[in-house]
């Protein structure tokens, strides 16, 4: 049922821009041969997952991003690192953990006749992890003898996790000057599933969140260079 609010509210969010190219559509008839053929790559990374790194101390991490178009449909991939680091008050307990992640899907764009290739999306992606998560504990227990401290210290590691989700996409990309584009993706994850943790249960999974939560929203804002292969053909209005 989770889901299903889900894929209305993605679909809630395209209306505007369906619209709009609807309209576009109903003054301005052209005839467009499909034209399978790629004419550029992209090449980005997410801002924010650098903006993070800098300004939160429990987050260390980095994302590019890289999409070909055929027609109006754009192979995309994605590939990042991330680590996370919590302390606990007095330093009695901490978490770390490190990975790389990557993820491969399918948009398909809305606006089909933009000659700036402008794009809005919606799409698919499946998600990859593979990642080591380390959990120390040091606890002084005084309750069962009086007047002495019981220490117990352990940790914990699981050195080769593996994980996997699916994602379900929308987003913008507007070309800004020349070869320079910008744009967001925003995305639902979910069904992650998870193996090789025979220490503990997996807690943060890189690329995907806590993994305690069934779904997760996330969100990137992009900086592209696209790097054309052809031009594309002048689309005349019909008569």
């Amino acid at each position: 049922m989770k889901l299903f609010y889900t894929i209305a509210l993605l679909l809630f969010f395209s209306l505007p821009a369906l619209a709009q190219e609807k309209e576009k559509s109903d003054t301005t008839k052209v005839k467009v041969k499909p034209d399978f053929r790629p004419t550029g790559v992209r090449f980005g990374t997410d801002a924010i997952a650098l903006a993070k790194s800098h300004y939160d101390k429990t987050f260390k991490g980095w994302e590019f991003n890289g999409d070909i178009d055929f027609y109006r449909y754009y192979l995309a991939v994605d590939y990042g690192h991330w680590g996370r680091t919590y302390l606990s008050d007095g330093d009695s307990s901490n978490y770390t953990n490190t990975g790389n992640y990557f993820r491969v899907g399918i948009d398909v764009n809305f606006l089909k006749n933009d000659p700036d290739r402008n794009m809005f999306f919606v799409g698919f992606r499946y998600g990859v992890s593979k990642f080591s998560e380390q959990y120390s504990v040091i606890v002084v227990d005084s309750l069962w003898a009086p007047g002495t401290n019981y220490v117990y210290s352990g940790t914990y590691n699981n050195t080769d996790v593996s994980a996997h989700w699916l994602e379900l996409t929308t987003g913008l990309r507007v070309k800004i000057w020349k070869m320079i584009w910008m744009g967001y993706t925003a995305r639902f994850k979910f069904g992650l599933s998870t193996g090789g943790t025979p220490a503990m249960l997996p807690h943060d999974v890189p690329g995907y969140g806590l993994a305690e939560k069934d779904s997760y929203w996330g969100f990137n804002y992009q900086i592209f260079i696209r790097i054309p292969f052809r031009k594309l053909p002048t689309v005349s209005p019909e008569k």
